[in-house]
C-alpha cells in the first residue's frame, strides 16, 4: 500500500481523529479511506445518471403521455409492472 502524507488544519484533524476513535474506524488513515471510497462512488453515481440523461435526450421526442409516464412508473415502483428492456 502506498502512502501519502497530507496537511490539514487543526480542525479537520480532530474532526477525522474524532471520528476514528469513536469505534467505527481502527485509525483515522481508515476514515480519509472511506472518504475517498465514497467520494469515488458518488461520482460514479453521478457518471451513470449523466449518461442516462444523455440518452433520453438522445432518443428524441416521446411519444407517450405524462400521466402514461406517470403511471408506468408507479406500477413499477408498486411491482405491478417491471421496467421495460425498450420501446
Amino acid at each position: 500500500m502506498a502512502t501519502m502524507n497530507i496537511s490539514l488544519p487543526d480542525s479537520l484533524k480532530a474532526w477525522a481523529e474524532q471520528h476514528s476513535r469513536e469505534g467505527q474506524y481502527r485509525n483515522t488513515s481508515d476514515y480519509v479511506r472511506d472518504l475517498i471510497r465514497k467520494d469515488q462512488q458518488r461520482l460514479d453515481k453521478v457518471a451513470h445518471m449523466q449518461k442516462l440523461v444523455d440518452e433520453g435526450f438522445a432518443s428524441g421526442v416521446g411519444k407517450r403521455s405524462m400521466s402514461d409516464i406517470r403511471e408506468q412508473a408507479l406500477a413499477i415502483a408498486e411491482g405491478r409492472a417491471e421496467y421495460p428492456a425498450s420501446e
